[in-house]
């Protein structure tokens, strides 16, 4: 899917969508094209008709590529790494993807595998040129991971109290998928930053005016709170892990325990029952009226059950208490 935008009156806006397998119309003369998924035709027109290298468009579709900066002529070459939106197949999952941005003098190209890229948050407001777009875009990306950080965050602290009290593997599972996603977070995080410093270097190739540079500089500073913020994430939710998993296993060890407590209770209670048999016991009761007979009976084996389990329960804490002095 493609779609051809440009800067009117310091906002991108949409020119005209562009069905697959036509070109953008030639009066628009747009300034920014966005190739979301493309198919196998628009690659070649990007490739024909843009002038794009196979080899980089490639690259932006691989979700692996690792992010670089590269210039070929007068093009600027960025593979750029981030989120993806939110799956929830068997288990909840943050990824990364990766997106290229092609940048000219008069012309933005950004390649994508992921859904068409969207212009309309307040960030895309205000822009003078195609290198403020492209600061603004790598912005908005610094704010896309701190977004999803933040929910990482509250999923984390709802997992943890399920967990507490849980007896599956389910919720443990699902926080393994978390810590799994952080760290390709951080990669895709820290990667980027090694992105930024370059665009830093490359600042007077690409005439950045002294109030983008600073704009830059913030990017960094912002990027490198994040891969701080991912870090810490990563090492509590990690640290965790090991005490989380024993507290499932204890669940489920006083959960046993209850089973075989109850259980050595009814064995008795069973062996009496089966014993006098409630023929037996008719004959026993001769006499007396039978719903005082068995109600009497019911009583003495409840009272009996309760009395097995007060000891069996002062047994256990008197063991436990002697193992932890």
């Amino acid at each position: 899917m493609k779609a051809a935008y440009a800067l009117i009156d310091g906002e991108v806006r949409l020119l005209t969508p562009a069905t697959a397998g036509q070109p953008l119309p030639a009066e628009h003369e747009a300034l920014i094209h966005v190739y979301a998924r493309p198919s196998a035709e628009e690659r070649d027109e990007l490739v024909a008709v843009l002038g794009l290298d196979a080899y980089d468009i490639d690259a932006a579709l691989d979700p692996d590529e690792i992010p670089r900066l590269e210039t070929s002529g007068s093009t600027t070459c960025i593979i750029w790494k981030r989120p993806k939106n939110v799956s929830f197949d068997q288990q909840l999952r943050f990824d990364v993807a990766s997106m290229g941005i092609f940048l000219r003098e008069n012309m933005l190209i950004l390649v994508t595998a992921e859904d068409e890229i969207s212009f309309a948050d307040r960030e895309f407001r205000g822009l003078g040129g195609l290198s403020d777009l492209l600061l603004k875009l790598l912005l908005h990306t610094v704010h896309h991971y701190l977004g999803h950080l933040k929910v990482i965050k509250q999923i984390t602290t709802e997992l943890g109290g399920k967990i507490s009290v849980a007896m599956e593997n389910r919720y443990y599972l699902q926080m393994i998928a978390l810590s799994e996603s952080l760290i390709f977070y951080i990669d895709g995080i820290e990667a980027n930053a090694a992105v930024i410093n370059k665009l830093k270097a490359s600042a007077q190739r690409l005439r950045l005016s002294a109030e983008q540079l600073d704009a830059l500089h913030d990017i960094s500073l912002d990027m490198q709170q994040c891969a701080r913020q991912a870090s810490i994430y990563s090492e509590v939710l990690s640290g965790l892990m090991d005490a989380r998993g024993n507290i499932i296993n204890n669940n489920i060890s006083v959960l046993l325990k209850n089973l075989t407590l109850i259980s050595v209770i009814f064995l008795p209670l069973n062996l009496i029952a089966s014993i006098g048999g409630m023929s037996e016991y008719s004959n026993w009761t001769q006499g007396i009226p039978p719903a005082l007979a068995y109600s009497g009976f019911t009583l003495g084996m409840a009272f009996l059950g309760w009395l097995m389990w007060v000891v069996l329960r002062r047994g256990i804490d008197r063991y436990a208490n002697g193992r932890h002095r």
